[in-house]
């Protein structure tokens, strides 16, 4: 389950996809296979996929307890095939902390 809490020490990695025309399929089927493929990597939280409602971009947020989790999650993707997806979709990453927050 995803927490969005400030000051949790919680690294979020927000990565948007540029996917082809009729793409989004496949790179959601190719990330959940990747979040399955590194879920008992100490300090993995979650992962959620978005897909846009106009079918050009595929939004994933993983988070991890802490930058040193995130790194050993982005070695083990490396070492497993999974970082090489360039023909399903364009990533544009980045890693973030939660600064503010407002609920209902």
């Amino acid at each position: 389950m995803p927490i969005i809490r400030a000051n949790a020490g919680i690294i979020t990695q927000i990565n948007v996809f540029t996917v082809p025309p009729g793409g989004q399929q496949a790179l959601i089927d190719h990330l959940s296979e990747a979040a399955q493929f590194v879920r008992d990597v100490p300090g993995w939280i979650s992962a959620s996929l978005h897909r846009s409602e106009d079918g050009t971009r595929v939004v994933n947020y993983a988070q991890t307890q802490g930058l040193e989790a995130a790194h050993r999650v982005v070695d083990r993707l490396r070492l497993g095939g999974f970082l090489d997806h360039r023909e399903l979709g364009q990533p544009s990453p980045g890693l973030y902390e939660v600064a503010f927050t407002l609920e209902r």
